[in-house]
């Protein structure tokens, strides 16, 4: 019997969740975030009106915040658990705090995903445990960890170190023990080798039997596929299941600006082809023959999403195998993942939440991830334009 194919076109299923309100308030949003300059300059403009204790918080609150957020706190994020699921949809609760400075910042955060994973022990809703390594450690930290190495960082950072690596300890084992998921987020390339030695020698030790740390691997970077293909090999030869959550990146312009700042060769590559042929070489690879990989697609494009499901149903893959997940970001591509959802597949949003000033870095990036990527906001808002035509028919 054949797999089902999901029709991403199908935009009765895509927006069932949502309101007509809702519909036209996406549609307000996606049009002003279609408008560049207002990207460009939004988050000057937004930051100086903060520091200014100008009233902008109710504005924020309403519309980015509101799109791509699950909540100011916790608890906010029932609601939004309990919402997706009706549509057959997980969620990845992620405390979108990232940056912090200082070792109590660091050890609040922490408490913050613990926090999180006790009080969805019980909630199938929410399967899996998310973080940054920026959240429990200082940037300048990872950078020297991930040029001198682990085994060589100076004597004055290692008990720092220690600290950073107990913090991801105790979140991997607290997880786990609450029958959840890990997955470490990527960042800037040049903090990037830290947490990949974060991330493998978690699933080292906790990924024997079945994948429960996902480490996250970025496409857009020239080296994306190398990377891919030396973990999956590094698993084998070692004896342990890899997990990976493929995304296409982040943090494009800031990558770019550093490399010609720097007079370096950008880690990016030069244009989205290259990145998308390079996402699904990888896909090949890890849902590929003999591969017992577990994948974690975190992508809005649709390409790759159905060549995810060609590959599972040639290597006999049911669309509810734990080996392969979808993932979309809350707020954008409702298209592919409730779909997805409708046809059996296991599908997420990403939901981050927290205070509104402290997830502002996070907001931004979502708005000019979707002015930096070819067509990301005018194919939300012809989708949205769809359903509200066609609920207007009936």
């Amino acid at each position: 019997m054949s797999n089902p194919v999901p029709d991403f076109q199908n935009t009765e299923i895509a927006f069932k969740h949502l309101k007509d309100s809702d519909l036209y308030r996406a549609w307000s949003l996606f049009r002003a975030i279609n408008i560049k300059p207002f990207v460009t300059m939004g988050p000057a403009l937004v930051t100086g009106a903060l520091k200014l204790r100008l009233p902008v918080k109710g504005l924020i609150k309403s519309t980015v915040f509101r799109q791509f957020c699950g909540g100011e706190d916790l608890e906010s994020c029932e609601d939004t658990v309990r919402h997706l699921m009706l549509g057959g949809v997980y969620s990845i609760l992620d405390y979108g705090v990232e940056g912090e400075k200082s070792e109590a910042g660091f050890d609040a955060a922490m408490a913050e995903v613990l926090r999180t994973v006790s009080a969805m022990k019980s909630n199938s809703g929410a399967p899996f445990c998310v973080f940054k390594l920026t959240a429990l450690a200082r940037f300048e930290l990872l950078e020297a960890v991930s040029t001198s190495g682990t085994s060589t960082v100076h004597a004055t950072l290692t008990a720092e170190w220690g600290r950073v690596v107990a913090r991801v300890a105790k979140i991997c084992d607290t997880a786990i023990t609450a029958g959840k998921l890990v997955m470490i987020d990527a960042e800037e390339t040049w903090i990037q080798p830290a947490i990949d030695h974060l991330a493998i020698t978690m699933a080292r030790e906790h990924n024997k039997k079945t994948a429960k740390v996902y480490t996250t691997i970025q496409m857009y970077r020239v080296n994306g596929l190398r990377d891919v293909n030396a973990l999956l090999d590094q698993a084998r030869t070692e004896g342990w299941i890899p997990a990976i959550k493929l995304v296409r990146g982040a943090y494009m312009e800031i990558e770019r600006e550093r490399a010609r700042e720097m007079s370096y060769p950008s880690p990016i590559h030069p244009d989205k082809t290259a990145t998308d042929i390079a996402y699904n070489e990888a896909l090949k690879k890890i849902l590929g023959p003999g591969s017992t990989a577990f994948l974690c697609a975190g992508t809005h494009n649709a390409d790759s999403s159905l060549l995810a499901v060609d590959l599972a149903e040639a290597y006999e893959l049911p669309p509810a195998s734990p080996r392969m997940w979808f993932a979309q970001l809350l707020g954008m591509s409702d298209n592919l993942t409730f779909n997805l959802a409708h046809s059996g597949y296991l599908a997420a949003k990403y939901v981050p939440y927290g205070p509104i000033g402290a997830v502002l870095p996070y907001l931004f990036r979502r708005a000019r991830e979707n002015t930096s990527i070819a067509g990301q906001s005018s194919r939300e808002l012809l989708l949205i334009e769809r359903e509200l035509r066609r609920r207007s028919g009936r």
